[in-house]
């Protein structure tokens, strides 16, 4: 065993075990969102590459090594918005501590909205952020910045607004932007039942660790949805329960197993 560790210079321990921090840190940044999978789809076909150039399988004179700086750069191309989150997450300040009254008054502004949509019928979609960045959806809708209340977001969605049809994001305690446009889930079993704003807010929390809150305009229902799960005909106890724990300081949102599906 002493002889082994003479074959191998320090240095080099020290990059192979940086190399491996940083490769678990990008695995930690993208879990939970489609990157994951694209770095998984990444590494299987990198795994495949290799494995036949090891066995000498290509042949002669064919050598796959040489177009890696170019797949390097159709993946960064590809995949710009996927990278641009896990980079985001990774910059985001560890430290960083919520403002627990503001929060608090951030989930009553929103249940107290829903509640008032729902009496109304008027369909909406409401997605706050958490660690994910959602920097480039904001950017595509109509930039607002103000401060959270029960009014604004109502103003936001009723059906003259010509922001309405859109999704409401809302960032660090604010609202940042209306008229998103999300990306529609395509993954749930039986997800072409659903309307599209709760195909969009599942389409959001599969691809980020986002919580987002949907009022039906045909039955008036309020529905959570979180990490791809939905749960219908929420009251207003049980809404104002569950954003507080899901942006509480360190909290997580319900798991799957505490949430259950249902058909719009």
């Amino acid at each position: 065993m002493g002889n082994f560790w003479h074959l191998i210079p320090w240095w080099e321990l020290v990059g192979i075990a940086l190399a491996g921090g940083a490769l678990a840190g990008l695995v930690w940044a993208a879990k939970g969102t489609r990157a994951i999978r694209v770095m998984t789809g990444i590494g299987v076909v990198a795994g495949v590459v290799l494995t036949g150039e090891w066995l000498d399988l290509y042949p002669r004179g064919w050598d796959p090594g040489r177009y890696w700086p170019e797949a390097l750069l159709a993946i960064v191309i590809l995949f710009q918005p996927e990278l641009r989150r896990v980079l985001a997450r990774i910059g985001r300040n560890p430290f960083r501590r919520r403002n627990e009254p503001e929060e608090t008054r951030l989930v009553e502004e929103i249940v107290k909205a829903s509640v008032a949509l729902a009496a109304r019928r008027i369909g909406a979609i409401v997605v706050v952020e958490r660690e994910h960045d959602l920097m480039d959806l904001v950017e595509v809708g109509c930039v607002i910045d103000a401060r959270v209340s029960k009014e604004l977001l109502t103003s936001l969605f009723l059906p003259y607004s010509p922001l309405h049809d859109g999704a409401v994001i809302l960032r660090a305690g604010r609202i940042a932007a209306a008229g998103c446009f999300l990306p529609l889930s395509t993954g749930a079993h039986g997800v072409e039942t659903y309307g599209t704003r709760h195909r969009a807010a599942l389409g959001i929390t599969e691809e980020t660790d986002a919580v987002a809150i949907v009022i039906s305009e045909e039955t008036g229902t309020v529905s959570l949805i979180v990490a791809g799960e939905m749960q219908r005909a929420v009251d207003a106890a049980v809404l104002r329960q569950r954003l507080t724990a899901a942006l509480a300081v360190g909290g997580t949102a319900p798991g799957p197993a505490r949430l259950s599906r249902a058909r719009s």
